[in-house]
């Protein structure tokens, strides 16, 4: 069964929260396709991602928080509000944790790629200023703010559990991924035009790999809705077997693909 669920907390609230309706956001064609293709131009922008997706409109951000808000585990989050970027941001605690946990893996990502835990969300605070100039775009209300921070911070863990790297083809085969937990128009584009590009320099056979990886993601637990705090103790096999991510040896036979697609010299191959 696609994107199962984990138990809930026992101290999960069943109450119904108040939540307003969202702020109107008009979709921008032309912007969006100019942010994909700039983005397809050069994977590292990482701008460019936020900007396709304030272009692409709120109705696909709208979907995944209303299923958040009505699954068990998205009321218990949203009733206390874990402070995601305060757990991820203290590096100590993280490597206080025992060796082969999820913390401790997810603090060896943030160091092998010279990586702040907050740089995403900082990112996403710039686009977003850049847009309110521009467009006069309306602001979130408190609680789906809260939850478009947690959902970009659970970027890089979704690195950490699923192998996949930060590099052209790991960036293009996470989307991929991406679709299987959260369909919809935005990020089917992005995630065909990344296949397309890498598909240029591996052959028809990126795209049987790049299916795998969405297969991937579509049987997993629905990561949206994860206490991500209570599992950054526990082992990384642990962790992957409670959201039923599928191991990397059973989801790629042939190993995980990783490498650049741009530059001289550039050439993909298995990590």
């Amino acid at each position: 069964m696609a994107n199962r669920t984990i138990a809930a907390s026992p101290s999960a609230s069943d109450r119904p929260l108040e939540i307003p309706p969202p702020p109107p956001l008009a979709t921008h064609w032309r912007r969006a396709f100019r942010s994909m293709r700039e983005l397809l131009d050069d994977p590292d922008d990482t701008a460019k991602a936020i900007d396709f997706f304030y272009a692409i409109g709120r109705r696909e951000f709208e979907r995944s928080f209303q299923r958040f808000a009505a699954s068990p585990q998205g009321r218990a989050l949203l009733a206390e509000q874990p402070d995601i970027a305060a757990a991820l941001s203290d590096r100590a605690a993280l490597a206080g944790m025992a060796a082969g946990s999820f913390g401790r893996a997810y603090l060896a990502f943030l160091e092998r790629n010279g990586f702040q835990s907050m740089g995403l969300l900082q990112l996403q605070r710039e686009v977003e200023a850049r847009w309110d100039a521009e467009e006069g775009v309306p602001r979130l209300d408190p609680l789906r703010a809260w939850f478009r921070a947690r959902f970009i911070l659970s970027h890089d863990l979704f690195h950490v559990l699923t192998g996949y790297g930060t590099d052209d083809v790991g960036e293009a085969t996470l989307l991929a991924f991406g679709l299987g937990q959260v369909p919809g128009r935005g990020q089917l584009l992005l995630t065909l035009g990344a296949a397309l590009e890498v598909r240029s320099a591996l052959g028809w056979r990126w795209l049987a790999y790049d299916w795998r990886a969405w297969r991937r993601g579509r049987s997993a637990a629905w990561l949206a809705s994860t206490p991500w705090e209570e599992l950054l103790p526990l082992r990384l096999d642990t962790v992957r077997r409670l959201l039923a991510i599928a191991p990397e040896r059973e989801a790629h036979p042939g190993g995980i693909l990783a490498g650049t697609l741009h530059g001289p010299g550039a050439m993909p191959s298995v990590a």
